[in-house]
């Protein structure tokens, strides 16, 4: 206070004796003088004397200028403009101010009582762009000057937070300021942008496993300030993800789950290895059809309305060993988003979900490896340095020696087979310069397993890219990406001479990929882009693999197809409470030649006794055109700080569909561009949640219904043969389809006991009404999808004992999946039939299962060459003979039931993960 009283006092004091003398007018120039050197020199020119402190850093900055008869009041505005100084002409005397600006007339509204009060140690250096990494600092830097010009009451501070050692950005740093309540955090280029008022500002800078920066600034000006934090280096523990307060009630979009690969480690999964897909079915509203089948069914959908993408690159078929393995090397996985419900819109092509999965970034500064070793695969992967703070690489293998576990499984068939694979991935990074950076990547996965002594089945998945990440400005970021994917599935049979011969599939997916993020101010950022992607489609090839065969060459011919897309969205805040993502996308698909198609008679069936003619169509001629926007909505709006209530709105096309007759999907599955004749899908959701999180975040839960709508559901009438067919249309129905249902969550992030309980109540419904007789099933009425499970329910628990010594949990339980049972039998002329009842009409069994694992983590030392994890769990502890598959047989006259399970029993299993 008695500062406050001494500052107003010396103020009135200067504009009573300020006696207003004028000016002189001079001629001078400085080279290179310090401005403590240009005061002496007006000194010696003139009668007027400069009254300043010494010690000032900011009279060595050196100036260069010429001036002729100016008066010394315009001299000093030029010369102290690029400084935080300020000067007041009184009685022949310049007095030199650091940052405040002294007034001729008393205006107490123009006095900052943040810079009166202030009793810490200013730091006095004007910053354009304030580099810091050190640690925290009492001291205060004031950014800019105060000017008798400027009345602005706030300023935007901007910049971009990077790592001390390895110069990459920081996303998701939390940037706090605590005497404001105002919070904002980086994107993925670690840029920032706040608003803060004039003033004195308390900055806290917060990023998981890095050290805490506190900063305090008194701000005059717009400012770019880049901060650099450093890694802690403490003790080694397990990477637990630290997330803004209240996140999840926050974020815009609902549906959305994003998972960390190391909070895999820690759940017993079968065999031992952490998978991210796996953890993902656990979660509400994502399913599979059963054990030992590699589809995933979210929200209702079919296994093939889901889009896989590893950095953007379609992967067609996302497991190995029958769905017991993803396909990409978890030890190579960064994180994984998934969206079943909000999609935002630079994603198309599949109307149930996408699975985004990022790959790590090589280590820029030294070579680092990770690996594990299992009872069915071992993998080791490594990082290491090109050029130093520049370029990296990273890339690892995996392997498997699974033969023995299919000896343990209780099918018969299974136990007389055999099943390989392996996969492999490379990236290499590059940071041209500060705007500019380049990234390209390969990977390569290859199944091959035999169900007999006499066929082999294989396949395999490839995806290239090559993305350049372009920075415009700190408001344009920009990607452009070529990507190429490429799916192969093949049988090699050799059982018989006369009739054995090879088989194959193919699928190759070239696509660009242009995307743009702008940030247009603290109420919009715009995503902006467009997307062109050809399909070139083998539907199947068989030769004969002996000149003595029987069978004869057979090729059908090649399908092609180009999908173009343009789209934006807006992430739009309101205010504070209200908040949307507002996304439209138009994207259309040509399916071209050269192709052989059959037009059918209008208004009639597609079937053969109503062909119309057979047309011809030349290379790159346009068969059909299919053409529609897509519609992304979504909004939150915060009840209170820690509860909110979200809605979601998408529509999406796809112009792709996976040919199969099987209930749970198979490596045999084939895919089907949209033609004459078969349509696009189309696919409508809305949803709507409540989320809310308690104690602090310690706990969050959440609940949400949606209601989807599909047009166009492709399905097949039974018996129907899908390899080799010329004409897929008469054996296909396309009908419409509906899922419902609610999911609730409640999770415990963190913690020494943290997981989470997942409920789900939902349907599955389809409808087939062709217009002939073997086309509608069930009386046209809609029916329970293969994939229809009522209830779901999952657990997945950990308790931490030590820092060290830790112990998991997982309960599953699931309505069994529809079936369909004979219910009788009939003669018809001297031949006996098996009546069965409509389709789906029944379920097999309920499923149930429970796993235990414990896990021992190495001691910490940070000098250990070797750090080590070890996992000891057991799969269906209770061995549970949950059943797969039932089927039915007819022998001597009657008709058999047969159960078939994949697990009937526990199964241990020891993992020993290491890095170094």
């Amino acid at each position: 206070m008695k500062n406050k009283i001494l500052i107003y006092f010396l103020l009135f004091v200067f504009t009573i004796v300020n006696a207003q003398v004028k000016e002189q007018n001079i001629t001078i120039s400085f080279t290179e003088k310090s401005i403590r050197d240009c005061f002496l020199e007006i000194e010696n020119k003139t009668d007027q004397k400069f009254y300043y402190a010494n010690h000032w850093d900011n009279l060595n900055q050196k100036i260069t200028a010429s001036f002729s008869n100016e008066p010394v009041s315009s001299i000093l505005e030029s010369i102290l403009k690029e400084s935080n100084l300020n000067f007041f002409y009184t009685n022949n005397s310049y007095i030199i101010t650091q940052n405040n600006f002294i007034y001729n007339n008393l205006n107490t509204s123009l006095i900052s009582t943040d810079s009166l009060s202030l009793e810490n140690k200013l730091n006095p250096l004007f910053f354009e762009k304030l580099v810091d990494n050190t640690e925290d600092t009492d001291a205060i830097t004031i950014i800019g000057k105060q000017d008798e010009k400027n009345t602005k009451k706030n300023h935007i501070i901007e910049g971009v937070i990077t790592d001390t050692k390895t110069k990459n950005p920081l996303s998701g740093v939390l940037i706090s300021i605590t005497n404001r309540n105002i919070k904002t955090e980086t994107d993925i280029d670690g840029y920032f942008k706040a608003t803060l008022p004039d003033g004195l500002n308390y900055l806290e800078i917060n990023a998981l496993s890095y050290k805490k920066l506190n900063r305090k600034i008194i701000l005059k000006k717009d400012a770019v300030l880049n901060f650099q934090l450093t890694e802690s280096v403490t003790l080694l523990n397990e990477v637990v993800v630290e997330r803004e307060r209240n996140k999840e009630v926050k974020e815009i979009a609902s549906g959305v789950t994003t998972f960390n690969i190391e909070k895999a480690k820690n759940v017993p999964l079968v065999l031992g290895e952490r998978d991210i897909i796996k953890l993902a079915l656990a979660l509400p509203g994502i399913k599979t059809a059963g054990e030992g089948s590699s589809g995933i069914n979210v929200r209702g959908g079919k296994d093939d309305q889901n889009l896989f993408l590893l950095d953007n690159a379609t992967i067609y078929n996302p497991s190995h060993f029958f769905g017991f393995f993803s396909s990409v090397n978890p030890y190579l996985v960064n994180d994984v988003n998934i969206y079943k419900g909000y999609i935002p819109a630079e994603f198309g092509g599949r109307i149930a979900s996408v699975f985004e999965i990022n790959s790590k970034e090589g280590n820029y500064e030294k070579f680092k490896g990770e690996g594990g070793i299992g009872p069915v695969t071992s993998n080791l992967t490594f990082t290491s340095p090109v050029i130093k703070e520049k370029a990296t690489l990273i890339g690892g293998v995996r392997a498997t020696y699974s033969k023995w576990i299919l000896k343990q499984i209780d099918n018969k068939e299974l136990n007389k087979s055999d099943a390989s694979f392996y996969d492999a991935f490379l990236k290499y990074s590059h940071k041209i310069n500060e705007n500019n950076s380049l990234e390209t990547s390969i990977y390569y996965s290859k199944d091959k397993f035999n169900v007999s002594s006499d066929s082999l089945y294989s396949y395999s998945n490839t995806a290239v890219s090559l993305n350049w990440k372009h920075n415009f400005n700190k408001k344009n970021i920009a990607n452009f990406q070529l990507l190429n994917s490429n799916y192969t599935f093949a049988i090699d049979y050799a059982s018989n001479n006369l009739r054995s011969f090879n088989y194959n599939f193919n699928i190759n997916e070239s696509k660009f990929i242009f995307k743009n993020v702008y940030f247009y101010n603290e109420k919009h950022k715009f995503t902006y882009g467009l997307n062109s992607v050809l399909y070139l489609l083998n539907p199947g090839e068989l030769k004969p693999s002996d000149a003595s065969s029987l069978l004869t060459y057979k090729k059908i011919d090649q399908e092609k197809g180009l999908e173009n897309d343009i789209f934006i969205n807006d992430e739009y805040t309101l205010n504070q409470k209200l908040s949307f993502n507002l996304g439209i996308r138009y994207s259309t698909f040509l399916a071209l030649g050269p192709a052989t198609q059959t037009v059918y008679e209008d208004d009639a069936p597609i079937a053969p006794g109503y062909v119309k003619e057979i047309k011809e169509y030349d290379n790159n001629e346009v068969i059909k055109n299919y053409n529609g926007f897509e519609y992304r909505l979504g909004t939150r709006y915060l009840l209170t700080e820690t509860s909110s209530i979200k809605l979601a709105y998408t529509t999406n096309y796809q112009y792709l569909h996976k040919l199969s007759s099987n209930t749970t999907q198979s490596p045999t599955d084939t895919w089907k561009l949209a033609d004459l004749n078969i349509k696009p899908s189309y696919g409508q959701q809305l949803s709507l949640g409540y989320f809310k999180n308690f104690k602090d975040d310690e706990y969050q839960f959440s609940v949400e219904g949606y209601y989807k709508k599909t047009e166009n559901f492709l399905d097949f009438k039974v018996g129907s043969d899908l390899i080799l067919s010329e004409s897929i249309e008469t054996d296909a129905i396309q009908g419409k389809g509906k899922a419902y249902g609610v999911e609730f969550l409640i999770k415990k992030p963190e913690g020494k006991l943290n997981g989470w309980i997942g409920y789900t109540y939902s349907r599955s419904l389809i409808q087939l009404d062709g217009k002939t007789p073997d086309k509608i099933v069930n009386n046209g009425d809609y029916f329970a999808s293969n994939f229809d499970k009522p209830h779901d329910f999952n657990t997945i628990l950990n308790y931490k004992f030590t820092k060290r010594y830790s112990a998991s949990f997982n309960f599953t339980y699931q309505t069994g999946r529809p079936v369909t049972y004979p219910i009788g039998s009939y003669t018809y002329g001297n031949a006996q039939y098996t009546l069965y009842s409509d389709r789906n009409k029944f379920r097999i069994p309920d499923y149930y299962r429970v796993d235990v694992g414990i896990n021992i983590e190495g001691n910490h030392k940070v000098k250990k060459p070797f750090h080590s994890f070890w996992n000891i769990s057991i799969y269906n502890l209770l061995g549970r003979n949950n059943p797969q598959s039932v089927f039915f047989v007819t022998d001597n006259g009657k008709i058999k039931a047969y159960k078939s399970s994949i697990f009937a029993y526990p199964i241990p299993t020891i993992t020993y993960n290491f890095k170094f």
